[in-house]
């Protein structure tokens, strides 16, 4: 197989969808079924997900090209909420999403060979990894022609109890060596002196930025992260993902809570559009 091939595919397809909604904003479905609207809880849970996954869906699709599902909101359920989230990626792709499964593997070579096949049958164009067992645990995935994004400096507050800056810069040259196709999370909540530093490392590299909104980071911090002289949103090499803040946001007196999260992705994916200016 030729993984130049597919790494040329799966990166091209990623600033596709963004230089065609104007942004790169990622929207997270992380479906928790006690946040849901009241509407849907008079259902099962795996169905109430289902449900609700699908109005998102729906409804910020014009306003953003990339989707990242968190797996565990589904695996919680087991065979079921594997289903619902099968379903889901279809739903998305079929709305022209690209969709970032959110999974976070990590595993020896012949355990990922197996993830990165269910991967590829669920549908998901990029997938979340830990790289911290070595290129092996990646490379499966690339084979599978599935994009990664590695962890690298997460947005959680305890990371840095383990992610010094030597792991983090020995991660970044790692993931700038396995090529195009693998890109790095990096949170927005991290020093810009930190995230400026690595992206001298991995010039090249997408960073898939979550912590921004419920998390307290902002675009005014993504922006040290951002490739110079860019002239689109996809040269930015940044996709940033907001989860809570859009998908469960303040009720609006007599506003449908869909309309709602319309509104709230239009008006993320139009803050980060300020990058570009």
């Amino acid at each position: 197989m030729d993984t130049n091939a597919i790494e040329t595919a799966a990166m091209e397809q990623l600033a596709a969808s963004i230089d065609k909604a104007q942004s790169c904003a990622c929207i997270g479905i992380d479906p928790v079924f006690d946040k849901l609207p009241e509407e849907l809880k008079e259902t099962e849970p795996p169905l109430a997900i289902a449900m609700f996954a699908k109005v998102v869906l729906d409804h910020i699709h014009e306003a953003a090209g990339v989707v990242k599902f968190q797996s565990a909101c589904f695996e919680r359920y087991g065979q079921i909420g594997y289903a619902v989230l099968e379903r889901s990626v279809a739903h998305a792709k079929s709305l022209n999403l690209t969709v970032i499964l959110d999974a976070k593997r990590g595993d020896i070579g012949s355990s990922a060979e197996h993830y990165a096949a269910g991967a590829k049958t669920m549908g998901a164009d990029f997938i979340t990894c830990s790289p911290y067992m070595g290129r092996s645990s990646i490379q499966p995935f690339l084979d599978a022609g599935i994009g990664v994004f590695a962890l690298c400096k997460t947005s959680n507050p305890d990371a840095a109890e383990l992610q010094t800056p030597e792991l983090t810069n020995a991660v970044a040259k790692m993931i700038t060596a396995l090529g195009d196709q693998v890109g790095a999370v990096i949170g927005a909540t991290n020093s810009k002196e930190d995230t400026k530093v690595l992206r001298s490392i991995m010039p090249d590299a997408m960073f898939l930025v979550p912590g921004v909104g419920a998390q307290g980071g902002t675009i005014s911090d993504v922006k040290a992260m951002t490739r110079p002289d860019a002239k689109t949103h996809a040269q930015l090499g940044v996709i940033i993902n907001a989860s809570r803040s859009v998908t469960y946001p303040d009720p609006v007196e007599d506003e449908p809570w869909h309309d709602t999260i319309k509104r709230e992705a239009e008006t993320f994916a139009q803050s980060c559009r300020q990058l570009l200016d």
